[in-house]
């Protein structure tokens, strides 16, 4: 695991930082941990094909005769392998 140092910190951001930690009943650096977690990588995040599939949605979709045209202009030509040489 990598380690973080956090210079130059108010006092009165570390005590509300023990005094948020005391809250949940755990350590300063388990508060911080889960505060950056939570920053980070937040569990409500939005993905990328949800929110182009929510766009769509929103747009009215496509109808089945859309989405056959554009079936039949799509390239179906197989991809060629990749070559390292």
């Amino acid at each position: 695991m990598a380690n973080v140092t956090v210079r130059n910190l108010p006092a009165e951001v570390h005590r509300a930082l023990r005094v948020r930690a005391a809250q949940h009943g755990r350590s300063t650096e388990a508060e911080i941990r889960d505060i950056l977690e939570n920053v980070a990588r937040p569990p409500k995040r939005v993905k990328l094909g949800s929110l182009l599939a929510s766009i769509a949605r929103e747009a009215g979709g496509l109808t089945n005769a859309e989405a056959e045209r554009i079936n039949q202009q799509r390239d179906k030509t197989p991809a060629e392998p990749m070559r390292f040489e």
